[in-house]
């Protein structure tokens, strides 16, 4: 007798259980994959950097990168 509340607990957790795993599934599964970063060259001290870290400035159009901020003042300056 006391088996039967268990197996129906257990068979009511997995009938309510079972839609809110396969939504958290459909999720994962559409979830945007991130591409992988680029690297640029920054045009005063030649070194790469990730992209998405780099010091960016724009002139006349032009997005260029710099590693740091003191690159990006050189490259202003000179």
């Amino acid at each position: 007798m006391r088996l039967l509340p268990i197996l129906l607990f257990v068979a009511v957790a997995v009938v309510l259980l079972l839609p809110l795993l396969r939504r958290m599934r459909v999720r994962v599964r559409s979830a945007p994959r991130a591409l992988p970063d680029e690297l640029v060259k920054d045009p005063v001290c030649q070194t790469y950097i990730v992209k998405s870290r780099a010091v960016r400035r724009t002139d006349a159009g032009q997005v260029r990168y710099f590693c740091s901020e003191q690159c990006a003042r050189l490259d202003a300056g000179g």
